[in-house]
């Protein structure tokens, strides 16, 4: 038996673009209304699973609350952490470490930035989390609150594209995608 499992990227967040990781940066009232209207029309869901960022966190206990469904944090599902790219942004990355950048663009899995997680250790973690959502939930319909970075990494997969190519898959603020979650954490899109 499978789970299915709705993935919700967070919202705009008050210090906007570039490389968040685990900054943990509030929701702009733009990043709550992408949120409220991406679910708008979806669901139902059995239960609601969040990072335990504010980004995610916030909204999730709000949608909870309204629609009395259980709540859960899962700090395995918080973004890649990237060490001491958090907080900056492509273009400032340009001009001080171009070369860094320009590897990891081209072999996410094949260049960690400096002091960050390696994108292997991050894929270990989150296919494990949910892995363990699809044995303790099968059956279920589950709402995921998550990252652009958790999120592409289970497109990707449910895709069956090149680990090279992770970093090409586009999930915007408040994007909605549906998977199917099998034993062995095999993923589909629904």
């Amino acid at each position: 038996m499978s789970l299915r499992l709705d993935l919700l990227r967070h919202g705009e967040t008050e210090y906007g673009g570039g490389l968040r990781g685990s900054l943990d940066d509030a929701l702009t009232d733009l990043g709550w209304q992408q949120m409220r209207s991406a679910v708008n029309e979806a669901g139902p869901w059995d239960r609601i699973i969040s990072s335990p960022l504010q980004r995610c966190a916030r909204f999730a206990e709000e949608l909870a609350a309204r629609l009395a469904l259980p709540l859960r944090l899962e700090p395995d599902l918080q973004e890649l952490h990237f060490g001491d790219w958090e907080g900056r942004s492509a273009a400032q990355l340009m001009e001080t470490d171009a070369d860094g950048l320009g590897r990891f663009w081209a072999d996410p899995y094949g260049f960690t930035p400096p002091n960050a997680e390696p994108v292997a250790d991050f894929s270990a973690r989150v296919r494990g989390a949910v892995e363990r959502l699809r044995l303790a939930h099968e059956g279920e319909h589950v709402l995921l609150i998550c990252h652009g970075g958790v999120m592409k990494l289970l497109l990707a997969q449910a895709r069956g594209l090149p680990r090279e190519q992770l970093l090409q898959v586009e999930v915007g603020h408040g994007g909605l995608f549906a998977l199917e979650v099998d034993a062995g954490c095999i993923l589909k899109e629904r």
